[in-house]
């Protein structure tokens, strides 16, 4: 399937829009996160070699704000558990539609793999069933702060013993020279990879009202008071990490 560049922020914009998951977005969203998140090829892959571990036979396997399915199809990739089935997750329909297409690719490509559900739906009110693995990849920090402890909650209620939740967030740093630095860094690598100034500037605003990161120490505290028992970074590339937490 033909991808195309991301050049949605490159004209300058007489106003700049809160960001929103609609087709201009999805139409060039792999080479926009490829460019933008330091480390999330290696990420997703891993997901689904962390899955391999803790998924458990004729369970299901979460993939939480799925987007395009890279991890779902990571999953279906690695997870040789038998009788398991993915549920991918999204509240953007062009997210959705877009997910089934690339997943029948897939389909096409690779024998025996897991089945799926791709579903339209807010995460905040699904009802989930008895889960190994959810994975919420680059999700949570779109979602309202006030309501993150009880969807964290609500997940940790749904998993089986012995399962786990990742979650991959950007963060934010409470020491003001780590964030500076950071944040820099971040930029740098978003130059390397061809965003001019202009993109990068009007991407910013775009966000700044959208996606708000969490510190490592909040997401740590908060994982804790959802009742999982241990929480373990297993990954960290500049100021984008990922947790493996176990109830």
């Amino acid at each position: 399937m033909t991808q195309d560049p991301d050049r949605l922020f490159a004209q300058p914009l007489a106003q700049v829009r809160d960001f929103v998951f609609n087709e201009d977005v999805v139409r060039v969203f792999p080479d926009m996160i490829k460019r933008s998140v330091p480390g999330y090829p290696t990420i997703v892959e891993n997901i689904g070699v962390l899955a391999g571990r803790f998924a458990q036979p004729h369970s299901v396997l979460y993939d939480l704000g799925s987007s395009l399915g890279a991890v779902t199809q990571a999953l279906r990739r690695h997870v040789k558990a038998e009788g398991c089935r993915v549920v991918a997750v999204d509240n953007s329909t062009a997210m959705v539609e877009r997910c089934r297409e690339y997943l029948h690719a897939q389909d096409s490509m690779f024998q025996e793999l897991l089945p799926v559900d791709v579903i339209e739906a807010d995460i905040l009110a699904l009802d989930f069933q008895p889960t190994s693995l959810v994975a919420l990849n680059f999700t949570l920090q779109f979602i309202d702060p006030e309501r993150r402890l009880e969807l964290l909650g609500r997940i940790r209620q749904a998993l089986l013993p012995g399962g786990a939740l990742i979650l991959s967030e950007k963060l934010r740093f409470a020491d003001d020279e780590e964030q500076a630095l950071l944040t820099d860094l971040h930029i740098d690598f978003k130059r390397a990879n061809g965003y001019s100034e202009l993109e990068i500037a009007q991407k910013r605003s775009a966000l700044e009202n959208v996606m708000r990161p969490d510190s490592l120490e909040d997401h740590r505290d908060r994982l804790l008071a959802a009742g999982f028992r241990k929480v373990v970074p297993w990954f960290q590339c500049l100021n984008f990490a990922s947790l493996i937490a176990l109830p």
